[in-house]
């Protein structure tokens, strides 16, 4: 089994396949899994030049081997699979090893591993896109299960730049087969996936799931993977993967080459050892030749054994969120407890009023959200799956699952797009009973309360004794004290005189004897009292300085927010009282005024504190609609689009290019100005008043390639930038795309390609262009291509992001 290998010594993946296709007459726009049926022979001679090269683990010819994406006439996607995984198998014994099912039996063989390769779907999943979650997890699900029926000894999960799909790939495999699974994603030179997740969340999004082995592959060349590698080294538990191509693809004679070579590549790979990988192979451009050099290089090295990492991470799409290092913020008001105008919106199914209270929060602060929408009266697993999804579209902060109801806690938990801090379990055994798998399955950070059947002690030696029972139960499920924070108890003092200084105490002995993370409810501790925040503020810098990890706070309080701003000023928490200075420096008076530069409005929850300009910008599409049909009772459309709009777009726009803005807010906020123009050009219709189109664009997927993630992306921010998408698909013949362009005298085109294969169509339909439309600009993009390619293939604009072709176009119609 090669569980029994992982992290124990140096495994060896083969390299690439398409380019070796290519070579062999793969022609432009066919699948290449359908050679496992048609020309099985050439895969098979493929494998078996990986295997005599020194692969231990082998990928079958399955990248594209889904539903969505494979499409081919008289070709059954079951025996596609199962003959790839047949193939592995047979190149083996043809190369003189043995598959894994016959290894162990004294033939003094070596072991190679069939590793069913899954690629992504090639759609974005929702709300981004228009692919449901679920839907992507039954596609992988069937190849999955297809594989294991077939023999495949693991599941390799790779390329992927979305954690979402990469979620629902991997609980595909865990719940449906026994195969170990390894799974690797695409990262850019800012070290984010095209959704903007950086290492941490996705480390802890995979340690979570107890995926088997976690890594890198393709976007990069070797020496562009190490920063990469640094982190995965730092935050990974678990044995590290790294795939890279050989360098960056170039053009020489009208043929794909890369430009690190199999000597060069080896070296590189040794030095990726040294930093810690422990199974190391090729993808795009890397060969038998690039493997060989590898294995010869590497091939006795000794591996780092990967170490237990100690941090506790909860995180979200976009975001990772580390406790232990001051003190951080949950913000508490998406909870129905003493809260009227939010039982209200919950019964009326007023989602807006909710992502308003989170965007709120977020401006205001808060690292993490708590989310709690029980009552009597609603179904709640329904509404905290739907909430939870309309939330991680508006704000990138990590949540809070905060649910008594197992049923909801796992609703939210697989759909959650990360790692969620879980509220709660406590040290009752029937809680345990049922949370803990919940943990176990999905991954998660839980809170757990010090009370019991006895009820909450009255002292800090009965709640630190539940925390340890609590520790000791979730090591049971393979749950770590990492995964674990303990919530104290804040008792009220009105009833309970020592409740803080029990509370108080448990924090530091939390911390001291037991060495776990702590959490509160900080807000409890004055109920029946006057002048709530000045006692809040005060038990709130005393539980920080007693070890607090997280406080359940209300981030719009200004009593909490200076509470918090001082204590980390104070305890060398903020580096040369930056974050205090910023948030402080324009207060009225050195006293401290009554509040603080850049404080949210108070009105939270109330449509009148938003602008349009806003709306757009935080991705609210009701509000919006809403704003714009106010507005447009008094202002002329065009001055709208021109004054609100655009420069909404353009302020998100920047801030994507940036790196501050990730692409989930970005089509968010396209959206929500969809929703705005809707308004408009329906009253614009209703007056004659005809908003002019600055220009017309055609956009293609190029002929092969069936990936149009980029190319929607760029055609969704052109739509909202006023201009005419002719939008021609993808797989798009050389010869549609000319036609259209002259019949449409179009003066730009946009092409995307994702795959390699793919880029020698890209080619000739610019070349085409050039002959039968030569007023016609071309700009070019997609994950395979970079300024020198696109310089070489004839392109006029390489645009490295959709806000860069937008930019483009703009310059170019303006011009």
């Amino acid at each position: 089994m090669i569980r029994d290998r992982l992290g124990k010594e140096l495994l060896l993946f083969d390299g690439g396949m398409g380019t070796l296709l290519q070579e062999r007459g793969l022609a432009p726009g066919e699948l290449p899994e359908t050679w496992n049926i048609s020309r099985p022979e050439v895969i098979r001679e493929i494998h078996k030049n990986y295997i005599k090269a020194g692969s231990d683990i082998v990928l079958t010819n399955t990248f594209g081997a889904n539903a969505l994406k494979f499409q081919a006439e008289g070709c059954s996607l079951e025996q596609t699979v199962k003959t790839a995984v047949r193939l592995v198998k047979e190149a083996a014994k043809k190369a003189g090893a043995a598959p894994a099912e016959t290894s162990g039996t004294g033939n003094g063989k070596r072991t190679v591993y069939a590793a069913l390769d899954i690629g992504p779907t090639g759609k974005l999943l929702k709300p981004m896109g228009d692919l449901d979650f679920e839907e992507a997890y039954e596609a992988f699900k069937e190849v999955m299960i297809w594989g294991e029926e077939a023999g495949a000894d693991l599941i390799h999960i790779e390329t992927m730049s979305d954690t979402y799909e990469l979620k629902a790939a991997v609980l595909a495999a865990k719940e449906n087969t026994s195969l170990p699974v390894f799974a690797t994603a695409i990262f850019d030179e800012r070290r984010k996936l095209l959704t903007g997740a950086d290492v941490p969340s996705v480390i802890a999004l995979l340690e979570g799931l107890h995926v088997d082995a976690l890594g890198i592959n393709c976007g990069m060349g070797p020496e562009q993977m190490m920063p990469v590698l640094e982190e995965y080294v730092k935050y990974s538990s678990l044995p590290i993967i790294v795939k890279p191509n050989a360098g960056l693809p170039k053009q020489r004679g009208g043929q794909t080459y890369y430009d690190v070579s199999p000597d060069e590549f080896a070296g590189y790979m040794e030095k990726i050892v040294s930093m810690g990988a422990c199974v190391i192979g090729g993808c795009c451009g890397t060969t038998p030749g690039h493997i060989k050099a590898m294995a010869d290089r590497c091939g006795k090295m000794q591996i780092v054994p990967p170490a237990e990492k100690k941090y506790t991470v909860v995180s979200s799409y976009g975001q990772s969120v580390f406790l232990g290092e001051g003190s951080k913020i949950i913000g508490e008001r998406i909870n129905p407890t003493g809260k009227k105008k939010f039982k209200q919106a919950l019964k009326e199914h007023d989602l807006e009023y909710i992502l308003r209270e989170g965007i709120t929060q977020q401006d205001n602060g808060a690292h993490i959200l708590d989310v709690n929408v029980g009552l009597p009266d609603i179904d709640e697993p329904a509404m905290m799956k739907e909430t939870v999804q309309e939330l991680q579209s508006v704000v990138n902060l990590p949540l809070q699952i905060d649910t008594v109801d197992a049923e909801a806690m796992e609703a939210a938990l697989r759909i959650y797009n990360g790692k969620a801090m879980v509220n709660s379990v406590s040290g009752k055994q029937e809680s345990m009973d049922k949370v803990f798998p919940l943990i176990r399955k999905y991954g998660g950070v839980v809170i757990g309360l010090t009370l019991d059947e006895d009820g909450i002690p009255a002292d800090a030696e009965g709640r630190v004794r539940i925390a340890r029972k609590i520790i000791d139960e979730a090591a049971k499920y393979g749950i770590g004290k990492k995964d674990i924070v303990i919530d104290a108890l804040a008792m009220t003092i009105s009833s309970e005189p020592a409740g803080a200084k029990v509370t108080l105490e448990t924090l530091r002995r939390l911390k001291d004897e037991v060495g776990v993370n702590t959490v509160l409810g900080v807000s409890n501790i004055s109920f029946g009292l006057p002048s709530r925040p000045v006692i809040n503020a005060a038990f709130y810098t005393m539980a920080m300085m007693n070890g607090l990890s997280a406080g359940i706070i209300n981030p719009s309080s200004e009593d909490m927010m200076k509470a918090w701003y001082a204590y980390h000023a104070l305890m060398g928490l903020d580096t040369n009282c930056e974050r205090y200075i910023g948030r402080y420096s324009s207060t009225q008076s050195s006293g401290g005024g009554s509040g603080a530069a850049g404080a949210s409005p108070s009105g939270i929850g109330q449509k009148s504190t938003l602008s349009l300009r806003e709306s757009i910008e935080k991705g609210l599409k009701e509000d919006a609609s809403l704003i714009t049909t106010h507005l447009s009772e008094k202002q002329d459309p065009l001055e709208i689009i021109n004054t609100e709009l655009i420069p909404a777009l353009n302020h998100v726009g920047d801030g994507f290019e940036k790196g501050t803005v990730f692409l989930p807010q970005l089509l968010m906020s396209a959206e929500a100005a969809k929703s705005a123009f809707a308004v408009l050009k329906d009253k614009m219709d209703r007056s004659g008043e005809v908003q002019e189109k600055i220009g017309t664009i055609v956009l293609a997927t190029v002929k092969g390639d069936i990936h149009d993630i980029g190319k929607n992306i760029v055609k969704v921010l052109l739509e909202n930038y006023s201009f005419d998408v002719i939008d021609l698909g993808k797989d798009v013949a050389p010869e549609l795309i000319v036609e259209t362009v002259r019949e449409k005298n179009v003066r730009l085109v946009g092409l995307s390609a994702l795959m390699t294969t793919t880029v020698v169509s890209m080619e000739e339909t610019i070349r085409l262009l050039r002959e039968g439309a030569p007023q016609c600009k071309v700009m070019v993009g997609g994950a395979v291509l970079n300024q020198d390619y696109a310089d070489m293939i004839g392109a006029d604009f390489y645009g490295k992001d959709a806000m860069q072709s937008v930019r483009y176009a703009r310059e170019l119609f303006a011009g």
